[in-house]
């Protein structure tokens, strides 16, 4: 446990030196990794840090510093480094700490932290990463190889502190579980993976479950063909539809929109989407990634509604990106422990539909069910999307055979206007999440 009194100390040493406003976060945790592969552990580490850092404002000149000596001597050392900074930066009309009316923290247990974390000793760790690597081996013997398997950890403590009277502090831990193994069918190979993450131990899947689901997506990869370029509709399994929400989160943060550089910039209040799509920020939903009592500049997290039945209702921002939109903070600021604040998400998400993704595959007469995305090919400026692609091919209702080495491309505003149908399978694995989302046409191109 750290003592949230040395970030307190240090906004008011800044102060005293001269500072007319500062901010200080303070953050430690320990980190976790075993990796094992071909049954072997391969890396090891646990490794823990403790870190401070320090904001401050000379009237509206900025300077940061920060250090990993909590010593009071490391601590005036930092503050003289961040008002030397200040003193010698280019005045920014917009910079500003929230209003003191702005600051707070939600209340009560979010469950962001779990003890029995902890209590899994490093031999058991080891062996889930293990058992979940052979749980994926075993399966199938065209499975003959792997990339490797692994079990993580993570507990850690953050502080936060302020010149305008706040002061919080929250705990969160998290682990995980993923393999990735290769099979061969001939002389072509194919690889896939599967994992599970949680807040606690307990909700962590079994490692028997990780790996098996890891060999069924690898081994129905086998046998995967190009297809002839055409426009046909496209499904986005939950894993890949995840990236196209992160677009749309891009889209909507507020460095983008203020500089315009976003395809949603300047459309509050206007259709963009389909009614299917309904997209959320929540920060103050229990026990999930993304949420967490107060943002990076001491404002309570909170739920924002972005894109409501197709209709553009807000962005995302902190209080620089709000102050130059003339508009106020969503409570979305996020940074490590020093510097400016950028624009974060909470847990950022489309709300699912009622269809499972079975019925929805069932009423694709010919299209492509995406399960894996290559490469960055969204241009948030423009819209403009291509990225590379694998799946499944799905004729009359039912999985083909598997497809690779091909592109899928269309615009995100036509995209978001084509969703036809969102599944009921909603899962947050990370704090951005999406359920199968079918979007009616995309260019496919193949040979």
């Amino acid at each position: 446990m750290i003592d949230p009194q040395l970030a307190r100390d240090a906004v008011r040493l800044a102060m005293e030196c001269g500072a007319t406003d500062a901010e200080c976060t303070l953050a430690e945790g320990q980190e976790f990794s075993a990796q094992v592969r071909m049954r072997s552990l391969e890396t090891l580490k646990d490794a823990g840090s403790r870190r401070v850092g320090l904001r401050v404002l000379v009237g509206k000149c900025v300077g940061s510093a920060h250090t990993s000596d909590l010593s009071s001597a490391g601590v005036r050392q930092m503050v003289d480094s961040a008002l030397a900074i200040a003193a010698i930066a280019t005045e920014d009309p917009y910079a500003d700490l929230p209003d003191a009316s702005e600051l707070g923290s939600l209340s009560g247990d979010l469950q962001l932290y779990s003890d029995d974390i902890q209590s899994v000793d490093t031999p058991a760790r080891i062996q889930a990463a293990l058992e979940t690597e052979e749980a994926a081996l075993s399966w199938d013997p065209r499975i003959t190889n792997s990339e490797g398997a692994s079990f993580s950890a993570y507990s850690g403590e953050r502080v936060f502190a302020n010149s305008r009277g706040f002061l919080g502090s929250y705990r969160t831990s998290s682990c995980s579980l993923s393999t990735t193994p290769v099979a061969r069918q001939g002389d072509a190979m194919e690889r896939d993976f599967w994992y599970s993450s949680a807040r606690s131990h307990s909700k962590l899947d079994s490692p028997a479950a990780v790996g098996r689901r890891a060999a069924e997506r690898t081994v129905r990869r086998l046998g995967a063909r190009k297809v002839p370029t055409q426009k046909v509709p496209v499904i986005f399994d939950s894993v890949t539809a995840r990236s196209l929400i992160g677009n749309i989160f891009e889209a909507v943060e507020g460095d983008a929109i203020y500089r315009k550089a976003s395809f949603l910039a300047g459309k509050l209040g206007e259709r963009v989407a389909s009614e299917n799509v309904t997209v959320v920020d929540d920060g103050e939903m229990p026990g999930l990634f993304g949420t967490s009592p107060f943002d990076d500049e001491g404002v309570p997290s909170r739920r924002t509604m972005v894109i409501e039945r197709g209709v553009l209702q807000g962005y995302l921002l902190n209080t620089y990106t709000a102050r130059k939109l003339g508009m106020r903070t969503t409570g979305n600021a996020a940074r490590g422990v020093t510097g400016n604040a950028g624009v974060g998400h909470g847990n950022f998400f489309l709300r699912q539909g009622e269809r499972s993704p079975e019925e929805i595959i069932r009423g694709v007469r010919h299209g492509l069910y995406v399960t894996e995305l290559i490469g960055q090919g969204a241009n948030i400026v423009t819209g403009d999307y291509s990225r590379g692609a694998a799946g499944l091919w799905i004729e009359n209702g039912e999985f083909a055979y598997p497809v690779s080495e091909i592109t899928v491309a269309a615009n995100l505003c036509e995209m978001l206007m084509d969703v036809e149908a969102i599944g009921s399978d909603l899962e947050f694995r990370g704090s951005v999440a999406s359920p199968t989302l079918l979007v009616r046409e995309m260019t496919v191109s193949g040979r």
